[in-house]
């Protein structure tokens, strides 16, 4: 059974960081690339960033690339999302997904499998 679990979201200041954690299984790694999404209230989804072993690395838009890193603990299973300069606007649940691929243009921020998020507030 595929399964993902995302956490380490909170409470922060803007200008603040926080690192997300994703631990999945039930799959194995070379299944899937691993991305990051957030919904805002009100808002559609948004795809963040994506890692998989045969695409690389991709960042949906250029200024979360500059803000958000993503990286990977193989040995634990876990992806994790780093995001540095937070704004208020940066507000939502936050969740990680198991995709087919990993690219960063249009139509590519589709996923096979999503776990539960986890709620990131960045009070101003």
């Amino acid at each position: 059974e595929v399964q993902l679990q995302a956490s380490g979201g909170g409470l922060v200041q803007a200008g603040g960081s926080l690192r997300l954690s994703c631990a999945y299984s039930g799959f194995s790694r070379d299944d899937y690339a691993i991305g990051w999404f957030r919904q805002a209230p009100g808002k559609e989804r948004e795809g963040i960033s994506c890692t998989s072993t045969s695409d690389g690395i991709a960042y949906a838009a250029r200024s979360m690339k500059g803000r958000f890193t993503i990286s990977e603990d193989n040995a634990k299973n876990t992806v994790h999302l780093q995001m540095n300069s937070l704004k208020p606007e940066d507000t939502a649940v936050y969740y990680c997904a198991a995709m087919t691929y990993c690219c960063s243009g249009y139509g590519c921020w589709t996923y096979d499998y999503r776990g539960q998020g986890t709620l990131v507030t960045v009070s101003s």
